[in-house]
């Protein structure tokens, strides 16, 4: 199928720098590039497919929004925020501000911003943005989403131009300079929907498909003038972005809260490789924001695997409202999805069904804490509604002190937040550190011999005194020690042990632990850990690596030896889903070329052991967790 022709769309595409430095590249590498302005476009989205999605996993990676990125990501994030956010940092902080202080009068209450109050809301402002559209560079730059590369660009393109969407007039606003309202929310279903619609304006086999699963999806003959027509298509195509993406919104349907009061229904099966038909007419108007309600990705989904969802009854007592999805890739579970929310959460009542279905699934144990976990929040937010107190192993598992809350969503349970906001954290944190609040030192000053946990910045010392607990900030800001023991292997038994675990030990890992710089040491020696964020050392904007070594040099921290590395992913086989934590060593030359450390991570593709550039100018995000040792005194 010929691509949608972006060059006509964006006259400006063919000629701008990004373009030509592609072209100019692929013809550098020996490739013979046409000089029309679509030849130009199709090498430049060739390029951008590689750098952005990293199907060869070559690139270097970094932090941001929680997890690692491939490097040309990283740069486009910071070219985006340097452009749309940070020049209007002022101009928001004060938008901001007089919200904020018209808040407060129509409460009687005198509200005034000096300079300081200011910079400190751009700050937040600026904060929650760039959290805001993290999330849409996450999802367009996620590989395993079915959208080509052209889709990606268009959708990214556009978003960056919408305000808020108007729920009443289906439309949305025009985001302004300056603007401190977040970037609307992702919703999936209306993503496939306008990829949809803009393919069956050039590809006639995608319109006649949609238009027979439009006949399937009528539970009778539907009406002519409702079924897709090529007229309709390529208006639809040629309509502005931000009223394409309403339009999707609007045909997502809803389900009413007594529909998810429903638990009876049934599971389905739609076989790997089969026709999508059935499967995508199914999700039409029901209310599920899954990717899946495009007819090309449910043809994508279906090729990688099984399909499975749950249907509920509806009124005339048929199993027709989705309410769960098991994606297989392969024989093994890809993802499970709800309709909490937008974000994909479970439903509370949901978890149960769900959970005994992935039972039948190699793969289950993956999700079998986060299936704890949302029966667990489930129990918490009856018992808020009920006004029942929580106990104190309750607020362990609310603050996420023991490990964090997982659940089956692209972003966290909202209902964590809901209900944290209802808490004091200085009132719960002397019940749940197990002191008084007289035993709570915020301050290096405020130390005394009766001081039992420390909230607030680090200090050079602050490692060997004799806490139970220290924190840069309740409950986030956690430092966590744990003991260590290494040595007693080779490199080679090593390597050994990680393939009996299942670990997935990456390229430049392998790389790193058969080089002349990795050794082991032939006796044991156990090593107090400290495990902390790049934030906590007080680099709220992240640091490079030189700085983050520096200043935890100077807080009395000291580097790991190369082999608490793989001794470290031995010893968390059981680590939480979607975690990384970064192994602070000396640099290792791993098979890439560059200076590397040890990642240790858990994804959906199981445990892995890999390396992390760590060149000295290489810059980390502030939620990046690092593991230092300290010495014992």
């Amino acid at each position: 199928m010929e691509k949608p022709i972006l060059e006509k769309k964006y006259p400006d595409l063919p000629g701008s720098k990004p373009v030509t430095r592609a072209v100019e590249k692929a013809r550098r590498g020996g490739e013979r590039i046409p000089d029309t302005k679509a030849d130009r476009v199709e090498a430049y989205l060739d390029r951008l497919e590689r750098l952005a999605l990293d199907p060869e996993k070559k690139q270097q990676k970094k932090m941001f929004g929680g997890e690692p990125r491939p490097r040309a990501l990283s740069l486009l994030r910071e070219m985006v925020m340097n452009k749309y956010m940070r020049p209007n940092k002022e101009k928001m902080a004060k938008g901001a501000a007089r919200v904020e202080e018209r808040a407060a009068q129509e409460l009687g209450i005198e509200a005034q911003y000096g300079e300081q109050e200011l910079e400190q809301r751009g700050n937040i402002a600026v904060e929650d943005l760039e959290k805001s559209l993290d999330n849409w560079i996450s999802y367009l730059s996620d590989a395993n989403e079915p959208y080509p590369i052209w889709f990606r660009y268009y959708a990214f393109r556009n978003i960056l131009e919408l305000g808020d969407y108007d729920k009443d007039k289906r439309e949305f606003t025009k985001r302004s300079p300056g603007s401190t309202r977040l970037f609307p929310d992702i919703d999936r279903g209306a993503l496939a929907y306008v990829e949809q619609m803009i393919e069956s304006a050039r590809d006639p086999e995608m319109l006649a498909r949609v238009r027979k699963a439009q006949q399937a999806a009528a539970l009778e003959n539907i009406p002519e003038d409702q079924l897709v027509t090529i007229e309709k298509a390529v208006d639809f195509a040629k309509f502005p972005f931000a009223k394409q993406y309403a339009e999707g919104i609007h045909q997502a349907g809803e389900i009413t809260p007594s529909m998810r009061e429903e638990t009876g229904g049934k599971w389905v099966k739609y076989q790997q490789g089969t026709d999508p038909t059935a499967l995508w007419a199914s999700l039409q108007n029901k209310g599920a924001a899954w990717c899946t309600k495009g007819f090309g990705t449910a043809q994508a989904q279906l090729q990688g695997g099984d399909f499975y969802v749950y249907y509920t009854n509806d009124k005339q007592g048929r199993p027709a409202i989705p309410r769960i999805a098991i994606r297989m890739q392969g024989d093994h579970i890809g993802e499970v999805r709800g309709v909490a929310d937008s974000n994909q959460n479970l439903e509370g009542n949901m978890a149960p069904i769900a959970e005994e279905k992935m039972k039948e699934f190699p793969g289950a144990e993956t999700y079998r804490k986060a299936t704890a976990d949302m029966k667990r929040m489930t129990k918490l937010a009856a018992m808020h509604e009920k006004n029942e107190s929580f106990t104190a192993s309750d607020l362990t598992f609310l603050y996420e002190l023991d490990a964090p809350i997982e659940g089956f969503g692209y972003d966290r349970d909202p209902r964590i937040q809901e209900l944290r906001s209802w808490r004091d954290p200085k009132v719960d944190a002397p019940i749940l550190l197990d002191c008084t609040p007289e035993q709570i030192a915020h301050t290096q000053q405020d130390i005394q011999e009766s001081t039992k946990a420390y909230i607030g910045p680090l200090f050079p010392g602050i490692f060997n005194l004799p806490l139970d607990h220290l924190y840069t900030s309740f409950p986030e800001g956690r430092i966590h020690f744990e003991k260590l023991t290494i040595g007693g292997k080779t490199s080679q038994e090593l390597q050994k042990q990680l393939k009996e675990n299942n670990v997935k030990v990456g390229e430049r890992a392998q790389g790193m632990l058969k080089s002349k710089n990795f050794s082991t040491s032939k006796r044991l020696e156990s090593l107090d850990l400290v495990e902390l964020r790049v934030g906590d050392l007080g680099f709220l904007g992240g640091a490079t690596t030189q700085d983050i070594y520096y200043r935890a040099r100077k807080l009395g921290l000291q580097l790991c030896p190369a082999e608490v590395g793989p001794h470290y992913r031995l010893t968390h086989l059981d680590q939480t889903l979607n975690a990384w934590k970064y192994i602070a060593m000396e640099p290792i030359t791993g098979s890439g070329g560059g200076p590397c450390v040890f990642d240790v991570e858990r994804s959906a593709g199981g445990l892995w052991l890999d390396g992390g550039w760590a060149g000295p100018g290489d810059g980390w995000g502030a939620v990046a967790r690092f593991v230092f040792f300290r010495s014992r005194k």
